[in-house]
């Protein structure tokens, strides 16, 4: 099992989550984190470190389709390992809750 990044990140790109992870699994995208099912340990730290509630256990992933993105995003995109200020607008997209189109890859 891994942990999946889902929607509520999009357009926030909160990066708390990244320097509590052991492994460096998360990969940084212009407006999304992905995390790299490969990588990812399943030790759950980075859960409660998310702003946004945006990080799921595998299992409980609200919309599945996450799972195949965050692998295809993962394997795209380069690893973040340190932590740096959110989006301008993070607190306003907080809010939104279908953001999928929002989505930049």
């Amino acid at each position: 099992m891994t942990f999946v990044v889902t929607e509520a990140c999009i357009r926030c790109k909160y990066t708390d989550c990244v320097d509590v992870c052991p492994t460096d699994a998360f990969r940084e995208g212009p407006n999304f984190l992905a995390i790299d099912p490969d990588d990812c340990i399943d030790c759950a730290v980075c859960v409660p470190e998310c702003p946004v509630a945006a990080i799921y256990a595998e299992e409980d992933v609200p919309k599945l389709d996450f799972i195949p993105l965050n692998a295809e995003l993962a394997s795209q995109w380069k690893p973040i390992t340190r932590s740096k200020p959110a989006l301008p607008d993070a607190e306003e997209w907080a809010q939104v809750d279908d953001k999928r189109g929002e989505l930049k890859r």
